[in-house]
Formats: structure tokens, sequence, C-alpha cells
């Protein structure tokens, strides 16, 4: 089915086509949803927008577009206001015959996208040997989210995990390990804290010119396919790899795996076809490709780096070669970029390297999807006391137990005994839930302040707000002995109330806001949607009784209730977040 406002763009349409020819076929009724409900439910700014084109006054197009506009089954009679505003209010009974078809409606009306393609989405993206930090909390959460939209609306996603799993660090890394262990152990080796392995490598590299020396063998070695150096390498990743797994089993995130080491043999390829199509420029050495737009502070040209002067490669060759995998292999027709702001330039230089190439069709989306910064409470970076980068783990870890406390000094007040499982459980899903809520409800492009005070707060938009409003309903549920899975599904819909008519359109609107979210990728409107949601369920539960009306009116509520659940659950499962069926 289609959305409401979906629907009322083609009968403008054809009212547009029938009032003034077919030359207007196509034309954008400029259909947007009322910004105060005294005008309505939708408004058309059609008739201004073709005063010109028309050469005639505002109001006059407004009143031919009303004669040959058939909505009656939608709307009550438009009204025109102001210069020529086309306002629109939806009928009662188009609302409860909407309900009514969506009750049992898995999908709850939402249609899959109508060209369904193959999307790659590269995000998360951590080093080998270093510890997930608050700085990848963006980029999983983010890219997850956007995933789960897309492949909720029926689009083929592969969710790459670009991990950072080749060059020059690994030579000082291999050589630390080598020494630290002999080679028949490796299999037995704890490598403890990676970040403080990492750290004593970079040390000894830093002051020990013997050591650099052996770092940089090591990493010819590994590229030549040494085998110690290769074990040594896979013992590296393999460790990394189980930790990261925890991070993501935890976040209920799952990635296809596809490093940097990946795309090394395809590399000299990159160079060679670049070359070939004139676009390098030697410079000291150094094969470099020069863009319109990037210069530096003196207005010199800025390069695009695709081979050193040793003969390495930089990250810009890696990712282009992965662009052109992603098209030519995996067929890839939309690639999404999850990565932090401070990459746009990055972004811009292989993208623009790319389409000089010719190597992204006409056919293909590339789109970096840039976020800002996690800050602390005092508006700076997120960093531990001692100015430390936060481990992920400790973030999420704190999170929970934060939770947990909460939930134990409600359990007190309250004088409820609960199972151990149910006290982990819940600490858990509002936890992490209130890490992954705080994070997508903002505009993924500005920077956040991380309070846990405010995000673990029952009140406002936050996940504990979105999980209480849910397991209200279930409550309702228990408390009347309903079951929501067997009520009637052709139970008569009544909407009399404002409140119920508010919520019904609501819920009848989540269609719209998920084609916005697979076009312009801000879950933070999904969230507001909810939020909202769940203020109107508030409003309805508190002023509409459900459990004492009568017969036919409880039906109806509790049809309205069982929406608004379902709903929050979808919204939330987009999102990451499982619901709870108590707290």
């Amino acid at each position: 089915m289609n959305s409401t406002i979906e629907e009322l763009k083609n009968r403008f349409e054809q009212a547009l086509i029938a009032a003034f020819g077919q030359d207007l076929a196509g034309t954008d009724p400029m259909l947007v949803p009322a910004s105060n409900p005294k005008f309505g439910d939708y408004q058309s700014n059609a008739a201004l927008s073709l005063t010109k084109k028309l050469g005639k006054p505002p109001r006059a197009i407004a009143e031919q577009i009303i004669q040959n506009l058939d909505i009656a089954d939608i709307c009550q009679p438009p009204q025109i206001a102001g210069p020529g505003f086309i306002n629109l209010t939806i009928q009662p009974a188009y609302l409860e015959g909407q309900l009514s078809q969506i009750q049992t409606n898995s999908r709850l009306g939402v249609p899959t996208a109508k060209h369904l393609q193959r999307v790659v989405i590269d995000f998360s993206s951590p080093n080998i040997a270093k510890e997930m930090h608050v700085g990848h909390l963006r980029s999983t959460i983010i890219g997850d989210s956007i995933a789960r939209i897309l492949e909720f609306q029926g689009y083929d996603v592969l969710r790459l995990n670009h991990v950072g799993d080749w060059g020059t660090q690994f030579g000082m890394l291999i050589v630390h390990l080598l020494e630290a262990e002999p080679v028949s152990d490796y299999d037995l080796l704890d490598l403890g804290d990676l970040v403080q392995f990492y750290r004593e490598a970079k040390k000894r590299f830093d002051s020990d010119e013997d050591f650099k020396e052996r770092s940089r063998k090591a990493v010819v070695a590994l590229q030549s396919g040494d085998q110690e150096a290769q074990i040594a390498w896979k013992i590296l990743c393999d460790k990394s790899r189980r930790e990261f797994q925890i991070i993501y089993d935890l976040l209920d995130v799952r990635l296809i795996e596809r490093g940097e080491s990946f795309y090394n043999p395809l590399l000299p390829l990159v160079v060679e076809d670049l070359e070939k199509l004139g676009l390098v420029v030697e410079n000291a050495g150094a094969k470099c490709i020069f863009l319109e737009g990037f210069t530096n502070k003196e207005g010199q040209p800025l390069p695009l780096i695709v081979q050193k002067s040793d003969g390495g490669y930089n990250y810009a060759t890696t990712d282009l070669a992965s662009l052109r995998y992603r098209i030519q292999e995996d067929g890839a027709k939309r690639i999404i970029y999850v990565t932090d702001a401070g990459q746009a330039n990055h972004f811009s230089q292989f993208f623009q390297v790319a389409r000089k190439a010719g190597w992204i069709p006409d056919d293909v989306a590339v789109v970096h999807v840039p976020f800002g910064l996690v800050q602390g409470e005092d508006g700076k970076k997120l960093k531990t006391r001692s100015g430390e980068t936060v481990r992920l783990r400790d973030l999420l870890d704190e999170a929970i137990a934060r939770a947990r406390t909460d939930l134990e000094n409600r359990l007190k007040e309250e004088g409820r005994q609960e199972t151990a499982e149910f006290i982990a459980n819940v600490a858990q899903v509002v936890g992490i839930g209130a890490v992954k809520y705080a994070d997508l409800s903002q505009n993924r492009t500005s920077n956040y302040i991380f309070s846990y005070d405010r995000m673990l707060n029952l009140q406002g938009n936050t996940a504990p707000y979105m999980l209480y409003a849910y397991v209200r309903i279930q409550g309702i549920s228990r408390k009347g002995g309903i079951d929501f899975e067997h009520l009637d599904p052709d139970a008569k819909i009544i909407l009399a109330e404002e409140t119920e008519l508010v919520l019904a359109k609501h819920i009848l609107q989540l269609s719209e806001v998920i084609s916005q979210v697979e076009v312009d990728l801000l879950p933070n409107r999904l969230c507001q949607y909810l939020f909202e949601l769940s203020q109107k369920f508030n409003q309805f539960y508190d002023r509409c009784p459900v459990l004492k009306a009568e017969k036919n009116q409880q039906t109806s509520r509790l049809v309205l209730c069982d929406l608004t659940a379902k709903t929050i659950k979808l919204g939330l499962s987009l999102l990451g977040i499982p619901v709870l069926e108590r707290m």
C-alpha cells in the first residue's frame, strides 16, 4: 500500500494534468506535512510555484487544482489559505480504514523500496592491534542502523568492515612479537592489553634505531610472503578480531571483514591504470594526482599520492582499489562510507579521482556519511581523566553498570523481587540501548555531548523513555488479561477523541519517515518520530480509558495500543535496540 502522502501526490498529479494539461505531468505538488495542526495535516504549495509558468494568480491556480482534485475518500474538502496554499485534513474514516489494513501486516504498511539494488556500507573499520575506542562508536552504531533500515526496505546490503590490517606499523609489531615469544607458542600466546602491546612496540621503534631497521625489514618480509612474518601477522589479526567480536556481540552488530590486505594485490594495477589515463604526475619521486579545489594555506595545489617515493602505497590507493572492486565484483549500485567528518576531504579527493578515471558509472552513487565528535560534559573530545582515549568496551560496561544500579534502586523502592537473569538482561538492554539511542537521536553531522545521566533518563528523548512506553502497553495486556496476538482482525476501529486521531495519524506516518531516512541516511529522523509517537501514546493513554471503556471502544483502543507497541518495536529494531516486556 502507498503511504498517505504518496497517494495524495498521485492524486495531485492527476488533478494538475486534468486542470492544465499533459505538460504538467511529473510536476512536484510540493506536498508536505502541515507545520501547524490548525492548517490541517498536509499542505501543498504547488499553486505558488506554478504562478510564473501558468501566468495566473496563485489563488486562481489553487481553485482550478481543487476543482479537479479527487480526494473525498481521503480528506475533508480542501481549504485555500493565504496567497494560495492548499490545506488538507485527513478524514477519520480513512484513518480507521488504513489502521485496519495494517493491523495484521508485519511491515505495518511500509512498502519495500521500488528499485531494489546491491548496497555496500563501509563502517566501523578499527585498526588491528589497537583496541576499539569511543571514536569507533559512531561509525559502528550509525552504519549498523543505516544497514538495518536499508535491509528492511529490501535492499541487498553488504556490510563491510574495512579494518586496518596492513601497512608499515606491522613491521614493528611483528618484530616485537617475534622477540617476545618463540613461534611454537603462538597458539598459546595471550597478548593481554593490545594497546599496551602496541605502545611497547612504538616506544622501541621511536627510541631504538636497530629495532626500527629490523621493523622496516619485517614489512618487506611480510609483503614478500615470508612465512614467519605471515604467521606473526595472522596471530596479531586473529587476537584483535576476537577482541572486536566481543564489542560487536555486545552491540548486536553483524559485519563481514574485508581489510586493507584484501585489496593489496590490486594496488599496482590501480596505479598502472591511472598512469595509462594520464592522470599521474611524478613529484619528488612520488606518484601524485593533482585535483581541482584542493590547495594548502599558501594556495598551492595539494596532491593525492597514490604511490610513495619508496614504492609503498597510501590509503587513497587502497580506497580506489576497494571502490573499483565493490562496483565491478560486488555489483554495488550505492556505496556508503560511514566515517568522521574529518575525513571529508579524503573522500572528496578519491571520489574525484575515480570519476576522472571513469570508474564510477552513472548508475552508481558513492556517498560519504560524515559524523561529528563525541564530546565529554566539558564540551571537549571525550577522554579519560588521565587524558587518554576512552576504550569502547569500558564505555559500554559503564553504561550497563549504571543501568543496573538504577534498576536495583527502583526495585528496592518498589519492594519488587526479580531474578538475577532478569536484572542482567534489563541492565544490558537499557544500558546498550541508551548509548545507541543517544548517538542516533542526534543529527549525525553534529558533535554531541556524552552524558550517562541524560541518556539513561526515563524522561525525554531517550531509549528508556521509548522502552517504558512499550512496557506500559504490555502492562495493559497483563492487567486486562488481553492477548494482543489474538485481537479480532475485523474489529471496527473508532477514532472519536482528538488524542486517538492524533495517535492514528502519527502511526501511519512511519512509512514516510523510513522513506526519508532511506534517502538522506539520517537515523535521527526515525528517533524523533518514535519519541513523538511515545509522547502521543502517553497523551492518548492518560485521556482515553482502555480497559474501562465500553466493549466496541475498548477493542478499538486495544488495537491502537497494539499498533503503537508494534511500531515502537519495529522502529527500535531498525536502530539496533531490542524491546523489553517488563522493566
